[in-house]
């Protein structure tokens, strides 16, 4: 049976996952669930709408299959009903995806986050059944179109098939193009979400209905205020605060953007960023110098505000 009933609004974080060091754990790098479940509990006490374990952001690459599963069950015994988890879903094939969909549904989350055939570059066809597939499981889809990671574009007449599958409720858009979202409304009747951090405001003033990406991890309260000012019409003041913000969310387009991101959570010190697994290693110091410059002057106008 199917279960559609999923509200894609608001600000859903694509939460980092933090890690302790383990010389017993893959890359001497064992997941803490105590800080994991701790920065959860921070985003939804400043407002988020949910949390979105198990992207790329999550490194759910780099998890064994145990880990990536406890993540998602970490994820929903700590938001409760505070708020929505969205499980990253992520696999080169629909038969591994609808596993992942199947735990997610069994643990207890809201949603699922699905990209394409990841490490294939799929045609309409297959993009078209690796969803459809994916559908059976019964839980609400937002499909995830990073065509720059996967090599293949959800476009707005692809989405518009993808729509008649009444599990595919919203498309997370992170081709990065600011006419999309105009353009998915023609041709789709779908829920659009504003994927890029770097494109968050033209995304919403042209209709997005929310936000999930990934700079809210380290300013959950200002990501907050930006949407529900944009919501509210006050469209000058959302700008405002965006325009400051917007040079360190340019890290979110970034290839480091995951080591970007965990950077910046430190430098604010209120969560816990800490190290990447393989194969992110850290920055280089040319990209951790300009992370902290950008950091420190949207910190500078926080503070002043």
């Amino acid at each position: 049976m199917s279960t559609t009933s999923f509200d894609p609004a608001g600000v859903i974080v694509a939460t980092t996952l933090a890690f302790t060091e383990d010389p017993s754990a893959p890359a001497g790098l064992a997941v803490d669930y105590e800080r994991f479940a701790a920065h959860c509990d921070w985003l939804i006490e400043n407002g988020c709408h949910g949390v979105g374990p198990n992207g790329s952001l999550g490194e759910y690459s780099s998890l064994t299959e145990d880990e990536r599963r406890k993540v998602i069950q970490v994820a929903v015994d700590t938001v409760g009903d505070r708020g929505v988890v969205v499980a990253g879903v992520h696999a080169a094939g629909w038969h591994q995806a609808q596993i992942w969909a199947e735990y997610a549904k069994e643990d207890g989350a809201d949603a699922v986050l699905l990209l394409p055939p990841t490490l294939y570059r799929a045609n309409d066809t297959e993009v078209i059944e690796h969803y459809r597939r994916v559908a059976e499981v019964g839980l609400p889809i937002m499909a995830y179109n990073n065509p720059i990671d996967t090599k293949v574009d959800l476009t707005p007449q692809v989405l518009g098939e993808l729509a008649k599958i009444p599990e595919v409720v919203a498309v997370k858009e992170f081709s990065c193009d600011a006419r999309r979202v105009l353009e998915i409304k023609e041709h789709a009747d779908i829920a659009v979400v504003a994927g890029a951090d770097d494109l968050l405001f033209e995304a919403l003033v042209d209709g997005a209905v929310g936000w999930f990406a990934g700079f809210p991890n380290a300013f959950p309260k200002e990501a907050v205020e930006i949407y529900d000012l944009v919501v509210a019409g006050r469209i000058d003041e959302a700008r405002e605060l965006y325009r400051h913000l917007v040079p360190v969310f340019r890290w979110d387009s970034r290839t480091e953007f995951v080591q970007a991101i965990k950077l910046v959570i430190d430098i604010g010190g209120q969560s816990y960023g800490g190290p990447t697994r393989p194969p992110r290693g850290p920055l280089v110091p040319e990209h951790e110098a300009g992370v902290r410059a950008d950091t420190a002057r949207a910190l500078d106008y926080l503070s002043g505000r």
